[in-house]
């Protein structure tokens, strides 16, 4: 996977996190949610997500192979940080952390974003 391909994909699935989340709760509470008590994410997630996801389809479609590059890079980064940040507090900016697989998600995104930005085979462009 290039960082093309992780833009593209990754943000879909961040848009469609971020619709379900604003669509699915249909109560106040986690248990509300369309992802049940698992996930469970606020409205300050919900519109990062969705932000974040159409910034990077954006992304994904532009033409510069290395500048994507390094936006995966930061999102790898921003990735670990938030997992290793959950792990002593459960809040950011008014958005709640306070699931595991919060923890868990954050980590795996980043370590994702960090293969397919460093990954050897990753640098060369995609062929359209």
């Amino acid at each position: 996977m290039n960082p093309r391909q992780f833009l593209l994909i990754g943000g879909v699935v961040l848009i469609a996190v971020g619709i379900l989340g604003f669509v699915g709760v249909i109560g106040p509470t986690p248990e509300d949610s369309i992802f049940g008590d698992t996930w469970y994410f606020d409205d300050g997630e919900n519109w990062a997500h969705t932000v974040l996801g159409v910034v990077a389809v954006i992304a994904g479609l532009a033409p510069a192979a290395e500048w994507q590059r390094w936006l995966v890079v930061l999102v790898g980064l921003l990735g670990v940080f938030f997992a290793v940040y959950n792990l002593f507090t459960t809040t950011f900016l008014g958005a709640e952390l306070q699931r595991p697989l919060d923890t868990l998600l954050h980590l795996v995104v980043g370590v994702w974003a960090l293969f397919a930005a460093y990954y050897k085979g990753a640098r060369k462009p995609a062929t359209a």
